[in-house]
């Protein structure tokens, strides 16, 4: 009976890092001009358009994420400070920052976390907000084999996640046999794939400090790196 892991990809197994590297290349200098860093805009203008595409999601008012990172670019620099975002950043440099993030570089041990899921007979798949060609390319640049059948896309189902209805697609996709797990970087992440119905996996590469009393979630398994928590899952699941 095959066992199934689902992850989630951006910030769980490919870093910012490479995107957070392209902003400063389009925009460093005038950026720190500003007194602000690569990383402020990145993470402000992404939490921007998570946040943004979530309350979309949820007011049936759905639209693709790379659409409302786009349009939330001028926005994002005006609400960190900057007076006159249009004549601060051409269309042309928003547009080479967006680009960047199809960029994104797996992490640091995610061959090997996923070696070892199918070592013990797990199944692999991806559950994401992104476009499932961009997201595959990620593991195409790194050489890591990922079949586009083993992709799931919140566009797909035009909700977002956490709202639980995003989950329950891949909970059916997957069938009635063997266990299924969900693993993620992010706490809110997990807590709702477990509220869906998923055995829970948390791993703290991305948020370093997790936020434990805000979200109820049920986890089995907390790591620190990827392949500690394939360990720890592959572990739980023969108990």
């Amino acid at each position: 009976m095959p066992n199934h892991v689902v992850f989630d990809v951006v910030g769980t197994c490919v870093s910012f890092d490479a995107w957070y590297e392209i902003i400063d290349r389009t925009l460093g200098p005038k950026l720190r001009e500003h007194h602000l860093s690569a990383q402020c805009l990145g993470f402000t203008w992404m939490t921007n358009a998570e946040l943004q595409f979530t309350f979309l999601s949820i007011s049936d008012s759905y639209k693709p994420y790379k659409i409302v990172l786009t349009e939330l670019f001028y926005q994002t620099l005006s609400m960190i400070g900057v007076a006159d975002p249009h004549r601060f950043a051409t269309l042309a440099e928003r547009d080479t920052c967006v680009e960047g993030y199809s960029l994104l570089e797996l992490r640091d041990g995610t061959r090997e976390c996923f070696a070892r899921f199918r070592e013990a007979g797990f199944t692999v798949w991806c559950l994401t907000t992104g476009d499932t060609q961009r997201v595959r390319g990620y593991f195409e640049r790194a050489g890591v084999d990922m079949p586009l059948e083993n992709f799931l896309s919140c566009d797909d189902a035009g909700v977002a996640k956490p709202a639980l209805a995003a989950y329950r697609p891949a909970l059916a996709r997957l069938g009635d046999e063997g266990q299924k797990w969900f693993a993620a970087a992010h706490l809110w992440d997990v807590a709702a794939a477990t509220k869906a119905g998923f055995r829970g996996a948390y791993c703290s590469i991305y948020e370093k400090a997790p936020a434990f009393q805000v979200y109820d979630a049920a986890l089995e398994v907390t790591a620190d790196t990827l392949p500690d928590m394939a360990e720890r899952v592959i572990a739980a699941s023969k108990q």
